[in-house]
């Protein structure tokens, strides 16, 4: 089934047209003007899941689900724009709402979004767990680190020295946050709204401080606007910045996994 035909049976719309803007995402336009996404992905399930429970009143919005089914999810159509001051301090406001939603329990997926999801092209198994350090180390650390020696792409000195990392993290004492999951710039989408959109979530529960490190990771315009709203709603913890390399093992470690050796340097500094 291709992109026009999905939106058709998932929707019902009439779809006229489909590009490609990216792999197997695609822009479809119909025959009353409009635009709407269709993705072709494994986690098409576990993304629906997520989109619906990251959309939290006063929170970023996120494109609404139309439809899915299988492997195929098809959502709104967001015109692109560019990020600015002011769109970055909202935004920052608008995440603290969204992590102050809650989740049940560190690890936690989605309502209705499968445990065995992904983040990226990576499996992510959303299995949950009472403490935060225990839990990072179990389920977002150790799971990419083995994969990542089994394959030759870390020396076991550096995943020693990951694992040292990880196991001496402390309790953050603050209920599990709902996480985009995966917030890396590119899933922050400055729309011609004038807003920040969160797009393509690995949404679960899990230490608020894990989305703002990926954010540090590779750069977000205007971060230093988006910490300012941040705060505006939500003090950060005490220490918070010494913690950026911590909660960027995971982010890297996935980046190893996915695409090499070339991101080992950058997870043994942050390790370090």
């Amino acid at each position: 089934m291709g992109a026009r035909a999905a939106v058709a049976e998932l929707t019902g719309l009439d779809a006229r047209s489909a590009r490609s803007i990216s792999g197997d995402v695609h822009v479809v336009a119909l025959a009353d003007g409009g635009r709407v996404v269709a993705k072709e992905s494994g986690s098409a399930l576990a993304e629906a899941a997520s989109l619906r429970w990251l959309a939290v009143p006063g929170g970023p919005p996120v494109p609404r689900v139309l439809g899915q089914r299988g492997t195929w999810l098809v959502t709104d159509f967001v015109p692109t724009g560019s990020p600015g001051r002011e769109a970055a301090e909202a935004f920052g406001r608008e995440l603290a709402v969204l992590h102050g939603a809650g989740a049940p329990r560190f690890g936690s997926p989605p309502p209705d979004g499968p445990v065995e999801a992904a983040i990226g092209l990576a499996p992510m198994r959303d299995a949950t767990g009472e403490r935060w350090p225990e839990w990072y180390l179990e389920h977002r650390v150790e799971p990419y680190l083995r994969t990542a020696v089994d394959r030759g792409l870390l020396t076991e000195g550096e995943a020693r020295l990951v694992t040292a990392k990880a196991e001496r993290a402390d309790d953050p004492g603050e209920p599990p946050a709902r996480l985009h999951g995966d917030l890396w710039a590119g899933n922050v989408l400055w729309a011609a709204d004038g807003r920040a959109w969160l797009i393509d979530p690995a949404a679960h529960g899990g230490h608020r401080e894990t989305d703002l490190a990926m954010l540090h990771l590779f750069g977000c315009p205007h971060l230093d606007r988006v910490l300012d709203g941040y705060r505006q709603v939500t003090p950060l913890a005490d220490g918070w910045a010494d913690r950026i390399g911590l909660h960027q093992l995971f982010p890297l470690l996935v980046h190893v996994v996915l695409f090499g050796r070339s991101y080992a340097p950058q997870l043994v500094a942050a390790a370090r």
